[in-house]
């Protein structure tokens, strides 16, 4: 790589894995309020999938950029920035556009707003697969959710990045937790991060194996990616006066709104995203201090399951789309 281009990662038209093209651009300087740093690592996530889709809340540019996490060193800084300096080892975090700033990229450009120091003791692999999963499971639980010792909270879809975060920080908690996954493979991995309880989708019926495990009490916060046909039964399955997070759209269908659980139960159905924890400077400061402390005091700790090669993010994109992974999936770069 010289130092007037640098290889990243966009793609012209929006559809599968096979329309990321890894290309030569030129290497430009970072505005005023921005550093430029060589990346490390990269941490995938859905929101990456959805927007390569054309499916996310933020519709690309075409041709566009995409990536939101990554680590690496600090190479250049503008001219307001004065928290940070060459040299330094950082980590991003969600809280700019995809399409515009993608760090998907051998040198990547990001506000400094968006910019943190990352704990000592981890690699940088590590450094760019926390922010996304725990600020999000952060932001639902802690924040909103109000989470207490002693609570019950359901978490779907549970083995993903952010459900492998909230099964952690909800232990932390002293909550009991009660995880879902589909398939008997994602089991044992679950209880070992820290679950309860697991109940199988597949083959097992989640309402009356939530009224056996909460005797009848239901959960009170429910943290789902799926949406869709779900909700009814999360509805069914929240106590009363519970709390539903919906921070995904997994489901590709229509979610039906469950009108008379709602009034039963005196439900709240809350949609959620990152955003507004990272958009927010002081929402975001006690994100970073809640968390902090857990990875310092190695309380949490970020679970990678595969690590692939930067020539590799067609392939890596594709093993997140088999749903197969078990925490984190990293780029190398």
């Amino acid at each position: 790589m010289s130092l007037s281009t640098t290889k990243v990662v966009r793609f012209h038209q929006t559809g599968n894995a096979s329309v990321l093209m890894i290309e030569d651009l030129p290497v430009t300087e970072p505005g005023k309020h921005e550093i430029r740093f060589v990346v490390e690592a990269i941490g995938l996530n859905r929101a990456e999938i959805m927007f390569r889709n054309g499916a996310y809340l933020e519709q690309p540019e075409l041709p566009s950029r995409l990536g939101y996490e990554a680590a690496g060193i600090i190479d250049a800084v503008g001219k307001a920035v004065t928290d940070f300096k060459v040299g330094d080892r950082i980590s991003t975090i969600p809280a700019f556009s995809m399409g515009r700033y993608g760090v998907y990229a051998e040198r990547a450009i990001v506000p400094s707003s968006a910019v943190t120091r990352y704990p000592k003791h981890f690699t940088a692999q590590q450094g760019a697969a926390i922010w996304m999963q725990y600020i999000t499971a952060y932001g639902a639980l802690i924040y909103s959710g109000k989470l207490k010792q002693g609570q019950r909270i359901l978490i779907t879809a549970a083995s993903s990045s952010v459900g492998v975060a909230a099964i952690q920080i909800a232990k932390n908690q002293g909550t009991m937790v009660i995880a879902t996954t589909r398939g008997k493979s994602k089991k044992q991995f679950l209880l070992e991060q820290g679950a309860d309880y697991v109940i199988q989708t597949d083959s097992e019926d989640l309402v009356s194996t939530m009224a056996n495990i909460t005797q009848d009490a239901g959960a009170e916060l429910v943290f789902d990616p799926i949406g869709g046909q779900i909700l009814s039964q999360l509805a069914e399955v929240s106590s009363k006066g519970g709390r539903i997070i919906e921070y995904g759209a997994l489901a590709n269908e229509p979610t039906p709104y469950p009108l008379f659980s709602a009034l039963a139960k005196g439900l709240i159905i809350q949609g959620y995203t990152i955003f507004e924890i990272t958009q927010n400077k002081d929402k975001l400061e006690e994100a970073k201090a809640f968390l902090l402390t857990l990875f310092n005091d190695k309380k949490i700790v970020p679970v990678i399951d595969k690590i692939f090669a930067f020539d590799q993010i067609r392939q890596a994109h594709e093993y997140m789309e088999s749903n197969q992974q078990k925490g984190k999936i990293v780029i190398r770069v």
